[in-house]
């Protein structure tokens, strides 16, 4: 499943092709891509607008509209944005095509059919917002949390974050969107392996180390998972990622072969 890493380097590859493209045509080829938003609809709020900037929120591919809008898709497990020339072949399983006025298109290739589409407000999307409290029928990309490659992710924030649950097991509360976006299952389990934190501990007895621990281990996988990750200057838990990681044998007891089972 598409993770913060490889949604970064598909808006990465799409910022160089669809920037400046103007939307002539959106077809639907499968009912629940646009949910609970008809297609019909979908197709005429996009017809005519430009592309202004390519980004990521999360795990959300952001295509930016003209108008203070955003175009917003989520891949979920099997979802691709194929970009064809004029004449291309045809792709198999696509679920939605954006035409743009100069005949190429944008496919939305998805074998499971779990992916989905939505126009949003830009503002919705911005991480230093004010964001709604999270409760039933408030979409997740209304309330997702701070971005771990950003300043703004330091290890007092990531220890002040877990300490709200700290009886909750911790790798759980690192897969919450609402803290931080874009984690997904495997970065996950990753940088606790690194940390050398058991997934089933809870927080609050692996007290002040293993926050910093897990933060330095989140930022080397971030960003070793992408030889192009960026990340923002004077971030305080990404550049504590450089040097090793530290091991503490404070911050949890060494995984055995059973543990190790976990990850795969």
């Amino acid at each position: 499943m598409p993770e913060l890493p490889e949604v970064e380097t598909i808006a990465r590859q799409l910022r160089e092709l669809v920037i400046g493209r103007r939307i002539a045509t959106f077809e639907s080829f499968w009912h629940r891509v646009t949910e609970p938003v008809p297609a019909s609809h979908f197709a005429t709020r996009l017809a005519g607008r430009e592309i202004t900037g390519v980004g990521r929120r999360g795990k959300f591919v952001v295509l930016e509209l003209d108008g203070g809008e955003a175009l917003i898709v989520s891949l979920r497990m099997t979802g691709k944005l194929l970009f064809r020339e004029p004449g291309a072949p045809d792709d198999t399983f696509v679920r939605a095509s954006i035409g743009f006025a100069d005949g190429t298109v944008l496919r939305f290739s998805d074998t499971r059919k779990f992916g989905r589409m939505a126009i949003v407000d830009r503002e919705d999307l911005a991480e230093d917002g004010e964001r709604p409290r999270a409760r039933p029928g408030v979409p997740l990309h209304r309330v997702l949390g701070i971005e771990p490659l950003t300043a703004r992710f330091t290890t007092r924030w990531l220890r002040e974050f877990l300490q709200l649950r700290g009886r909750s097991a911790i790798k759980p509360l690192l897969l919450d969107q609402r803290g931080i976006a874009g984690v997904g299952n495997i970065y996950d389990i990753e940088a606790l392996w690194r940390a050398r934190i058991h997934p089933l501990r809870a927080f609050a007895s692996a007290a002040h180390r293993a926050a910093i621990t897990s933060t330095r281990a989140a930022g080397r996988v971030g960003c070793s998972a992408s030889s192009r990750c960026t990340t923002a200057p004077g971030s305080p838990a990404l550049a504590a990622a450089v040097p090793s990681c530290a091991r503490s044998s404070a911050a949890a007891a060494p995984f055995t072969a059973r543990d190790a089972s976990a990850r795969r």
